[in-house]
């Protein structure tokens, strides 16, 4: 049984229960924007980290007039193209899902698209736009698939039964269309990282996807974010230990924009995992959101240091 985590661990923002110094990420540069469409999804899965549903609304819908001043100011950073991530909830079920990813890509950036891959993707007028984007900005657009197992029983435990069929069909689309795909998995089960990259692999073999199972970034296998399971907390002495770079964590070069219900503006998010902790909302704009991001939860230290998973491609 796992234990169940200290409750005087991650009280305090700036030092840990032992009397620590905590560790904190400084701001290094822009790599990824990630927009969180709203958090409705056409499924309830069974451990949703942000607790998408088809009746949750916590996040509203984002819309290119709330996108617009953000990508505004990536221009004013004056570093070029970036990535812009979109997530959710199901990004596909956003009406202005089209008009946004075009905005993106307008302006020069490549856009990943988080997506089950289900009847939301596979709608027609969906589907036309992203064929008709794709064709209009080549090479700058890419979808990753949450595909939790290799196997059905597996990912319909976590999706519903029959999920796993409909997410194929929807793959099978994208690869049909010679759209960039990518994969991510949950690094739940109980195989090693080796099996699952090889029954990952004959899948792709199986179906004919361009999908390289031994690329993290073409295949990323998520840790599970079970924040009542003990993990240590993270002090400045601990980047030393586990040979870890501050700049390598996701808080030093990402953002999430999100659009809470009831808020009249989007606000900015440090990370797009801790997204109901109001110590981890940096403010309206990108520009204030760019302070040092103290680790003083769960999850900076079992995803991002010690898993060593990131979001971004």
């Amino acid at each position: 049984m796992n234990a169940l985590i200290d409750p005087s661990k991650f009280q305090d923002p700036f030092i840990t229960a032992k009397g620590e110094t905590r560790a904190s990420v400084a701001w290094d540069q822009l790599k990824t924007l990630w927009l969180n469409t709203g958090s409705l999804c056409n499924i309830t899965c069974a451990n949703c980290y942000i607790k998408s549903s088809p009746t949750a609304d916590h996040f509203v819908y984002l819309t290119t007039d709330d996108i617009t001043d953000y990508l505004d100011e990536i221009d004013a950073m004056d570093q070029g193209a970036v990535e812009i991530g979109m997530t959710g909830g199901e990004p596909c079920m956003n009406p202005h899902f089209a008009a946004m990813s075009e905005l993106v890509l307008a302006r020069g950036h490549d856009l990943l698209v988080l997506t089950n891959a289900m009847k939301p993707m596979m709608r027609r007028r969906v589907q036309d736009a992203i064929l008709d984007l794709n064709a209009r900005f080549p090479g700058k657009l890419t979808f990753r698939v949450s595909l939790d197992h290799f196997t059905a029983a597996g990912h319909d435990a976590e999706r519903g039964d029959g999920s796993f069929e409909i997410a194929l069909t929807g793959m099978d689309w994208l690869a049909e269309h010679n759209l960039s795909m990518h994969i991510a998995g949950r690094a739940m089960f109980s195989e090693s990282d080796m099996i699952a990259r090889d029954g990952y692999r004959a899948l792709i073999e199986k179906h004919g996807w361009d999908i390289d199972a031994s690329n993290p970034a073409a295949l990323m296998l998520f840790p599970e974010m079970d924040e009542q399971v003990d993990v240590p907390e993270i002090t400045t002495a601990c980047w030393d230990i586990l040979s870890v770079h501050p700049e390598s964590m996701m808080c030093a070069n990402s953002r999430m924009v999100v659009k809470r219900k009831g808020a009249d503006k989007p606000a900015v998010l440090s990370c797009t995992l801790l997204w109901d902790d109001p110590q981890f909302e940096m403010g309206q704009t990108l520009k204030e959101s760019l302070t040092p991001v103290q680790l003083n939860h769960p999850h900076c230290a079992k995803f991002c240091v010690l898993g060593g998973a990131s979001c971004s491609a």
